[in-house]
């Protein structure tokens, strides 16, 4: 699972795709809306979700593709709960698919965040474009 291209912008919601750089910010993709629209760096943060990692009990971190990749497998059996849901079901959903996850460290607020990532991706289909890149 290749999470290269994508990113997430403070302040704005979902998942972007990276088109292009500027000196002063970024140019985006919405996948929501299709449309690319250039977005400031003085304004808002990015972080390619590449480099995101979620905290484990053993005081190491695993990288968010490995947790989606669980998500994934454990799809059917186990589908993601809302992001609304209750903290003791998110974090009840989160053991399930990362059982090493640290507890004190990640904080409902990240499972959430997580969930609705997954979420997003899966909806609108960026798993399997994903997947027809590696093949390539």
């Amino acid at each position: 699972m290749n999470l290269k291209d994508f990113l997430s912008v403070s302040g704005l919601p979902g998942i972007y795709r990276l088109v292009g750089s500027r000196s002063n910010g970024l140019i985006i993709e919405d996948f929501a809306e299709g449309k690319r629209k250039f977005v400031s760096s003085r304004r808002h943060q990015f972080t390619p979700l590449e480099s995101i990692a979620i905290y484990t009990d053993d005081g190491e971190s695993t990288e968010l593709k490995n947790v989606f990749q669980n998500m994934m497998e454990q799809y059917e059996d186990n589908p993601p709960v809302s992001p609304n849901a209750s903290s003791e079901e998110l974090k009840e959903y989160f053991a399930d698919v990362l059982p090493t996850y640290d507890e004190n460290r990640v904080h409902i607020g990240d499972i959430k965040k997580v969930v609705k990532w997954f979420t997003f991706m899966y909806e609108h289909n960026l798993f399997e474009e994903d997947a027809t890149d590696e093949e390539e």
